[in-house]
């Protein structure tokens, strides 16, 4: 297991910006319930199941087409139904890179990952607006995790280590744009600060991760292996380790099976999602 320590400190991966009109965020919340979306479950190695997006802008125009890459955004047919959402984007002046509703149902996680690996190098951003959303919802990274309440615009840096879950529900629905920097961009983060609001996780003793692990394998054992997977994952949403612990536990799991092909392939995981070098 890696000895380095967890970041223990937000030092700027997520920060609250401008205010927005509550009447604004009810209408946007209205149209994103309501729109005829055609909800897409990718990403599947990122997740548990239960989180969908559609897309708002993207080169293709296609509200189906949710895999981002760089490109110069247009509105997808999506949007034309969603006036209040397409009038505030608009409004912004950004720069898109792309934009989609996010949907992370009750009871689902985002396991921990970085972003943009795959992408050009460019300079960008990625913002957050929760349209609907609940104090079981909230986001992990640096070993701080942080509720994104609705009203504001969330900037969130996807280079760093982080996670996403929704324990209880409902659903938890964001708006998420990815931009590019340019005049607009500086003007709306002139005045961003840090989170008001957030919770240090406890740090991961050796007998905290002893004992999870011992209760994955009891569930192994009971050829519950799945369920064992998930509850290493999840300790990334009650404790802060250093990165990238939960894929090495359960690579350790399995290799204490006699599964290596297993073991190699979350080797594999923890390399693809942390955008780790080879």
């Amino acid at each position: 297991m890696d000895d380095a320590q967890p970041i223990t400190t937000l030092s700027g991966q997520i920060v609250q910006m401008g205010h927005l009109d509550g009447s604004l965020i009810e209408r946007m919340r209205h149209e994103a319930l309501t729109a005829p979306a055609p909800w897409k479950a990718e990403y599947g190695e990122f997740q548990s199941g239960g989180w969908w997006t559609t897309s708002l802008m993207n080169a293709s125009g296609d509200a189906a087409d949710v895999r981002i890459a760089d490109g110069s955004a247009r509105p997808t047919t999506l949007l034309q139904h969603m006036p209040a959402t397409a009038g505030l984007l608009a409004c912004l002046g950004l720069n898109y890179m792309w934009v989609r509703l996010a949907r992370l149902e009750a009871n689902a996680f985002l396991w921990e990952h970085r972003d943009y690996d795959e992408l050009e190098q460019a300079e960008r951003h990625r913002l957050h607006i929760p349209l609907q959303t609940n104090t079981s919802a909230f986001l992990v990274t640096g070993g701080t995790k942080v509720h994104m309440d609705g009203g504001r615009i969330w900037r969130l840096t996807p280079t760093y280590a982080h996670g996403v879950c929704n324990l209880l529900g409902p659903d938890r629905i964001h708006l998420i744009a990815d931009v590019y920097t340019d005049d607009a961009y500086a003007r709306l983060t002139k005045h961003a600060q840090e989170p008001t609001v957030d919770e240090r996780l406890p740090t991961a003793s050796e007998a905290d991760l002893s004992e999870h692990l011992a209760t994955a394998r009891r569930l192994a054992d009971l050829g519950y292996t799945a369920a064992a997977e998930q509850l290493l994952l999840r300790l990334f949403y009650s404790f802060a380790m250093p990165e990238g612990t939960a894929y090495d536990l359960i690579a350790g799991l399995h290799t204490a099976l006699g599964d290596a092909e297993a073991s190699k392939r979350w080797t594999a995981a923890k390399s693809t999602l942390l955008a780790l070098a080879s």
